[in-house]
């Protein structure tokens, strides 16, 4: 075993904004954290995840920095911050931050300089180009929707912006760039923090003609050319060795698109780039391409993607395990069933992913089973993305509003960015103010609260399956094998190390089915852990599951 501090450990991301308020603007602050960081020692959080707390305009709510160094407003100040480091490495945990260095807010000062002139020092930072045949420089659609060019009128020039026309792409074929980013990460590992979670890291290295993608639509998808493209790993080897390496940090890469081959690039084991990556091939599997357009997953595709990379990084590199965040919607509702059985599909979800190889990433409130939202005004959902894709389908006039507002309820950021529900008064405890974004109503069952005073709940689920984790390494290190691969609604695997082995058995819909014991596990099974109190004493032939239900069972040699 290469055995590592962030392989064992377990990562709870905080999305500021929506986590908790301590002065009554609505708006979740850094104090606010800080107030409940027993909270997260007591679940057995190891390491949080803090979205970006820089300052910025928020037109993308914080990944658009207008200045790395500083502390946005509304969140507190860097002395808040250090209250905050400092409480939770008081606690024993540690923190990684967000890095956004794909681009910028167009209110940074670089890009600010940028625009002035073409002759300016930082011009160079930012990719520029002047228009062709008066329209843009090429094709491309941002990912949010449009042309991802943008006319600045004082020079006459289009910048690139992959995402809002306020997120100008940066150029990091510029060394001098790549210099002063270097500098801003090694000032954040010397205040003390343990880490990066990098934004669209596999972004930054992009095609330097800029070609146009073959097509006859305006605007068409350009991920050939900027995507894993032609320098990305020269210049993560290059961050690497000029600031990671000097720090026992921990790294995990958001990289759209990213296969297994180049995961194990990214994420080789002999830790000349980053420790791991967020892959999304998983998040893939209910849309028809783009992610508005829904179809319904199948479990035989989640466990041919799954077992894919678990057998893929075996030894080469480390998967990380999530299957929500900020920008996905809650799990429970997509994967799993949010009504009936919310909570024992949540606790079946929970075991599945964390008995996997690779490193839990638990999104604030689902350890308590938060669920999407389904708000009935489009004016009541915040996110740039949503409000883009509404514009751009109604425009394309083949797209009913009703159509557009079903897949915004599937699949919508802003079902993960409602406020954090830690009880049942009025704004669920987040704030004593007008919240930034409305409520979930079903905050007054659903809250940290109610699942703190019964011990049968998701919550205390999770700290016994986080326990279970640091007492059997074989959670961590065990190698994986599918098992019952064609049936269709079981997800059954083993993980082995050495002489211990444990059989997870997972039944992912609310009918009854039955799964045949594998011959040599009968009679030597002990169970660990399930989301049922009962259980039947001895089934020897086969397993009969009930609905959503998850049994973790540690085999005897």
């Amino acid at each position: 075993m290469d055995r590592k501090w962030w392989k064992e450990s377990v990562v709870y991301q905080i999305y500021p904004r929506s986590f908790m308020d301590s002065n009554g603007d609505g708006i979740g602050d850094i104090p606010g954290i800080i107030s409940k960081l027993d909270y997260l020692h007591d679940l057995g959080i190891d390491v949080v995840w803090l979205s970006p707390v820089y300052a910025s305009p928020n037109d993308d709510n914080g990944y658009d920095i207008s200045d790395y160094q500083a502390i946005m407003d509304s969140f507190g100040t860097l002395d808040d911050w250090k209250m905050l480091l400092s409480g939770l490495k008081s606690r024993g945990m540690k923190l990684i931050m967000d890095l956004v260095v794909n681009h910028t807010s167009d209110e940074h000062h670089w890009f600010i300089e940028s625009r002035k002139s073409k002759e300016n020092p930082y011009r160079n930072y930012y990719i520029w180009r002047p228009g062709v045949d008066h329209k843009e420089p090429n094709n491309w659609s941002s990912l949010f929707s449009g042309s991802s060019w943008q006319l600045d009128e004082t020079t006459g020039e289009y910048y690139l912006h992959l995402f809002s026309r306020k997120q100008p792409d940066l150029n990091w074929d510029n060394e001098q760039l790549r210099s002063e980013i270097y500098r801003m990460m090694t000032w954040w590992l010397e205040l003390g923090i343990d880490g990066f979670r990098m934004d669209v890291i596999n972004l930054i290295s992009k095609v330097q003609e800029l070609p146009s993608v073959p097509s006859t639509e305006r605007y068409t998808w350009g991920g050939q050319y900027f995507m894993n493209g032609p320098r990305v790993h020269e210049f993560l080897q290059e961050m690497n060795h000029e600031v990671l390496s000097k720090f026992d940090c921990m790294t995990v890469g958001e990289t759209p698109g990213a296969d297994v081959e180049e995961a194990c690039r990214f994420a080789t084991s002999d830790g000349s780039e980053l420790n791991m990556i967020f892959q999304f091939e998983h998040m893939g599997l209910d849309s028809w391409g783009d992610k508005w357009d829904v179809k319904p997953w199948s479990l035989q595709d989640l466990k041919s993607v799954m077992s894919k990379w678990q057998k893929g990084l075996e030894g080469r590199a480390w998967n990380s395990l999530y299957l929500n965040n900020h920008d996905q919607p809650r799990m429970v509702s997509r994967f799993g069933h949010d009504q009936e059985y919310r909570v024992q599909a949540a606790k079946m979800l929970a075991t599945w992913l964390h008995c996997q190889q690779g490193t839990p990433f638990i999104y604030q409130g689902e350890e308590i089973g938060m669920t999407n939202v389904r708000f009935a005004e489009l004016r009541d959902y915040k996110d740039i993305e949503t409000h883009n894709m509404y514009r751009t389908r109604v425009l394309e006039g083949h797209h009913s509003h009703e159509t557009i507002m079903e897949s915004i309820y599937l699949k919508g950021r802003d079902n993960a960015r409602t406020p954090m529900q830690w009880n049942d008064s009025k704004h669920a405890g987040f704030t004593t103010g007008e919240p930034w974004l409305k409520l979930n109503p079903n905050y007054v069952d659903i809250n940290v609260e109610a699942d703190l005073a019964n011990p049968q709940s998701i919550y205390h689920y999770y700290r016994h399956l986080i326990t279970l984790r640091r007492q059997h390494e074989v959670m961590v290190y065990g190698s994986y094998e599918l098992m019952a691969a064609e049936h269709d609604q079981i997800y059954a695997y083993t993980r082995t190390l050495g002489d211990e082995q444990l059989y997870v058995v997972c039944n992912f819909y609310k009918d009854e089915p039955e799964i045949e014991w594998p011959i040599e596990m009968v009679g030597k099974c002990e169970l660990l852990i399930s989301n049922y109190e009962s259980y039947p004493v001895k089934e020897e032939v086969s397993m009969h599951l009930r609905p959503y239900e998850t049994r973790v069972y540690k085999i005897t040699k």
